[in-house]
């Protein structure tokens, strides 16, 4: 596209700011299942008060397709979550909730009653996490926890790059022929820092996602286990960002 003189390009971004819930689905491209869950974390992004993340993990790859989103990060983090849930083991589709609870994830209102349980039962998402672009940076801006902290876990400050959307023709394996489009496929996770039940500032460069190629991220405040694994998340929010051409007055 060419623009003419004069004209500016600015970054356009959405965000979600104090969500509900933090909703991470794990699934895969090989797996027949899945696609009705992918489909679920359409309906909860649409909905605008949950961040919703997929992890695509690698342990279906051996049925045929190697799925194109897939790490073995994201399955390890997955068998984290299976431990510190006390589950002997993991399956797709499956969505964490807040790091406290699992569903299927193929179950839209068995996931929104597992985010109104957690909220009613003081587990849901209590200290505030704010993002706002500035220029070429994002602003991070956490919450302090209660004046009384006893109880309040510290926290990693972690940050999930995602892309908005990919679509991908799968050629072999459970679902071979089906073109499908996949919503906040993650691509990494990174931890900037620790909260401590203060409040903190934390600044991103915009170009880390250009770098990427990413789009999108969001920070999770979220404890970890005894063993280091992920825990109950706190806060969170997410931001997309894409440029926005705007011609000059």
């Amino acid at each position: 596209m060419a623009i003419g003189t004069g004209a500016v390009a600015q970054a356009a971004s959405h965000i979600v700011a104090r969500p509900k819930a933090v909703v991470e689905l794990f699934t895969s491209q090989g797996c027949s299942s899945c696609p009705p869950a992918d489909e679920v974390m359409k309906s909860l992004i649409r909905q605008g008060d949950v961040v919703a993340l997929a992890y695509h993990v690698d342990y279906w790859n051996y049925l045929g397709w190697n799925d194109t989103l897939a790490s073995k990060d994201n399955t390890a983090r997955q068998y984290a979550y299976a431990k510190a849930l006390g589950r002997a083991g993991v399956y797709t589709p499956q969505a964490i909730v807040n790091g406290e609870d699992h569903a299927n994830g193929r179950d839209l209102g068995g996931i929104r009653a597992k985010i109104d349980d957690l909220g009613k039962s003081g587990k849901g998402l209590t200290i505030p996490v704010d993002l706002s672009m500035n220029g070429q940076e994002i602003d991070i801006a956490i919450g302090a926890g209660p004046e009384d902290r006893k109880g309040t876990p510290l926290a990693n400050v972690v940050v999930v790059y995602f892309d908005v959307q990919e679509r991908v023709k799968v050629e072999k394996g459970e679902n071979s022929g089906r073109d499908i489009t996949y919503a906040h496929p993650v691509r990494d996770v990174q931890t900037i820092g620790m909260w401590d039940g203060s409040a903190k500032r934390f600044t991103l460069p915009r170009s880390v996602l250009e770098a990427a190629d990413r789009n999108g991220c969001a920070i999770l405040l979220q404890a970890a286990t005894s063993d280091g694994g992920p825990g109950r998340i706190l806060g969170a929010a997410s931001i997309t960002v894409s440029e926005m051409v705007q011609a000059a007055q």
